[in-house]
């Protein structure tokens, strides 16, 4: 009997420790949340590699990354309707999650299919900003606690404005306006229809992909993005938002 009260206390103490633990997280993740809701991140996981990364030629004098903040009204409504198309067009209508391109992508990965995967732009906002690139449950699980907590606090148009300003769009590059200056010397306000449909064309690789010199895959894909913005109800989608 005396060998258990220790084994006991023992685990006793590491359950608050954990309990403690989980609500430290939980009042700072919510926090930090609140705090997103009305200033801009100073930084990202993502950021912080490309950096290191870019950084590994000590003679360059370029910046490593290229980064600037824009507020949602000085975000071209054909950029934030580009996005949207190519990347998930439900948005509107989801809370956070999109079961049918869930199934869809889980579908095509069993059949051995090479699909892209089916995270929203919540999801994508949850993983940039709070998470770190990766698979394992332990970061899916964070995913979906931080896709709901953004959903709740946020709001979608402050979700679309953080994608657009975090999306990595080429090399170090990240944000629409860092885009849009770098390859098209004017800033994310004034970024027309088939320019703001190269760079969602970028979004799924921005390493491999440079809207400078696009390949003829980028071009068909461009003209597929300007044809699923029309579709899906052209500038008037944001309306809903």
């Amino acid at each position: 009997m005396a060998q258990k009260k220790p084994k006991k206390a023992f685990w006793r103490n590491i359950f608050r420790i954990g309990f403690y633990a989980c609500c430290l997280f939980f009042i700072t993740s919510l926090f930090y949340t609140i705090y997103l809701k009305w200033m801009p991140p100073v930084t990202t996981l993502l950021m912080v590699k490309r950096s290191l990364e870019n950084n590994g030629d000590n003679e360059s004098v370029k910046p490593s990354i290229l980064c600037k903040w824009r507020s949602y009204d000085q975000i071209s409504n054909q950029a934030k309707l580009a996005v949207i198309a190519e990347e998930d067009q439900n948005f509107s209508s989801h809370h956070g999650f999109d079961i049918d391109a869930i199934e869809q992508a889980f579908k095509h990965d069993m059949k051995g299919k090479k699909i892209r995967g089916g995270s929203t732009i919540s999801q994508q906002v949850a993983k940039n900003v709070f998470l770190w690139n990766g698979r394992s449950w332990v970061r899916k699980g964070l995913e979906v606690y931080f896709t709901f907590l953004i959903e709740t606090i946020w709001g979608k148009k402050r979700i679309l404005q953080m994608y657009l300003n975090v999306a990595e769009m080429g090399n170090g590059i990240f944000g629409v306006e860092a885009a849009s200056e770098k390859y098209f010397r004017k800033d994310a306000r004034s970024v027309n229809k088939a320019e703001a449909a190269m760079l969602a064309t970028i979004l799924p690789n921005p390493i491999m992909y440079d809207a400078m010199h696009p390949s003829a895959y980028m071009l068909r894909k461009q003209g597929r993005v300007e044809w699923a913005m029309q579709k899906i109800g052209g500038v008037g989608y944001l309306d809903d938002l």
